[in-house]
């Protein structure tokens, strides 16, 4: 955490006082790690809300972007960064009959008046047919 703390927001003076970087920081780590939900979050990593609120600050202002230039600068200095790419050339095709077709619920009112006198004018022609 000494490393990166000089980058870190510093606390103006103003308002209240922040909870520890170093508890807030972990506690999103955490959160990012698990995929689990903010506020599932454990509570040795203080108020949910705090620690997503300074996730999203930090997001806003660049902050977590200047952290992960940092440490990826200092690691590829001294080799611990293997620079590696990958691309992937998977293509999903639908089927050729599924383009185009009518999408369910998007109906209105009148267009299903239309569509039931067209059923009863078809069944009515049917049973005088008989």
């Amino acid at each position: 955490m000494g490393r990166i703390e000089p980058l870190l927001p510093q606390v103006d003076g103003r308002g209240r006082p922040w909870r520890d970087h170093r508890q807030v920081v972990n506690g999103v780590l955490w959160r990012l790690r698990t995929g689990a939900p903010w506020r599932d979050l454990p509570e040795r990593y203080g108020p949910w809300q705090t620690v997503y609120e300074r996730f999203a600050r930090w997001e806003a202002d660049g902050t977590w972007a200047k952290l992960l230039e940092h440490v990826q600068v200092r690691d590829d200095a001294v080799g611990r960064v293997e620079w590696t790419v990958a691309v992937d050339s998977t293509v999903n095709r639908a089927h050729q009959h599924a383009a185009g077709a009518r999408k369910r619920g998007t109906w209105t009112g009148t267009n299903w008046k239309i569509r039931a006198a067209r059923r009863r004018a078809r069944h009515s022609v049917g049973l005088g047919a008989g």
